[in-house]
């Protein structure tokens, strides 16, 4: 072959090249037939044919494993570098496609460390309803007859429509001038609450299945018995959870709801948010919570304050790691216990609180059918 190859190539020793171009175009196409020969159907072959640059266009036989850049051969043949694109374009997709599909590990649950801690822990596991109670209080019309100014009324004593039926049966001469309108209302607060706490009790869709929201007015001994419940509102909202709650305490209210009297120490606690203020400094107001087992088993959770700002604020220290922490060190462990916040506020923003107190609820106090020594004021 090689013989061959060199006598049908041969060319004359009087050729001038530098005056004729068609021998280098010509030997340029034979060099591109046998790249693409042995990059295709004679791949396999041990020998290659090549012309050597600089070799008197003599075709020659070589090894394969001939460095075919010391030959004139390019490193990588041209026809191999659209596989290779699609080969790494192949790659690309793949990897694309893994990283869209593989299981990527969850992201951190920032109400985690909140929902384990055991106030919250058997609540959200226990499968019981969850009965979220909200403080509310009733008001009824007043008709002023001829004058013509009608009114609505928050009456202390009224708390509901059978209380008025039954105020007016012992006044009956004010019957058609007070007038059940079936109307509630709730401080402004318990949404503020509500924010805080919603996040934490919305842990999964079964414990939202579980969850029911009724105003206190509505609440009954037998959710009392057989739900976990949360009281969210205004200590003097307590309504029938009001007993269990200050019967095992070490506090007492006052003259009035704004005032909690700590038993042990004789000191007294009194909100300076009750009533309307144009003052542009900050009040004091006062948060309680206590949590502890209901009478079947279940958990009873107060989340309360003597005015907004406190509700609020004892509301978002249930919510974080951080109140919840400052509760377990005080509690010692303690599974039914209250604890009591100083709370600053301004124009009814809470602005910050301290804890001022946790102690140990007398748990054998709390369910007794006649609880003795317990005295309130109305409203």
């Amino acid at each position: 072959m090689r013989c061959w190859c060199e006598a049908l190539i041969s060319i004359p020793p009087d050729f001038d090249a530098s005056q004729n171009a068609s021998v280098r175009v010509y030997v340029h196409r034979l060099r591109q037939k046998l790249d693409e020969y042995y990059d295709g159907p004679g791949a396999a072959e041990a020998e290659r044919l090549a012309l050597p640059k600089g070799g008197g266009y003599r075709l020659v036989a070589e090894p394969r494993d001939s460095n075919p850049v010391a030959i004139g051969v390019s490193p990588m043949p041209r026809r191999r570098v659209p596989w290779i694109a699609a080969g790494l374009a192949l790659v690309a997709v793949n990897l694309l496609v893994w990283a869209l599909v593989w299981p990527r590990p969850a992201p951190a649950d920032p109400l985690a460390e909140v929902r384990a801690n055991p106030i919250w822990r058997q609540i959200l596991n226990d499968g019981r309803p969850v009965t979220l109670v909200v403080g509310d209080y009733y008001i009824f019309g007043e008709m002023l007859g001829d004058s013509g100014e009608n009114r609505l009324v928050r009456d202390y004593g009224i708390n509901s429509p059978d209380d008025l039926d039954n105020y007016l049966m012992q006044h009956p001469s004010l019957m058609g001038r007070y007038i059940n309108l079936d109307l509630f209302y709730l401080p402004v607060s318990i949404a503020g609450a509500l924010k805080s706490l919603m996040p934490v009790l919305s842990a999964n869709q079964a414990t939202v299945d579980r969850l029911r929201v009724v105003q206190a007015s509505d609440l009954t001994a037998d959710m009392i018995k057989h739900s976990d419940v949360i009281y969210i509102g205004y200590l003097s909202g307590l309504g029938l959870l009001r007993d269990a709650v200050f019967s095992g305490s070490r506090f007492s209210v006052g003259a009035t709801y704004d005032e909690l009297i700590d038993t042990v120490s004789g000191h007294h606690y009194e909100s300076q948010e009750g009533g309307p203020s144009s003052s542009q400094s900050e009040h004091r107001d006062f948060g309680y919570f206590s949590t502890f087992a209901g009478p079947e088993g279940g958990r009873i959770l107060v989340i309360a304050g003597t005015r907004d700002v406190a509700v609020v604020q004892t509301a978002e220290a249930l919510a974080t790691p951080a109140g919840l922490a400052a509760l377990a060190k005080g509690a010692n462990n303690v599974g039914a216990f209250e604890a009591l916040y100083e709370v600053r506020g301004l124009k009814r923003i809470n602005l910050g609180g301290r804890l001022l107190t946790v102690a140990p609820l007398k748990t054998d106090k709390i369910w007794n059918s006649a609880p003795s020594g317990l005295r309130f004021p109305n409203g």
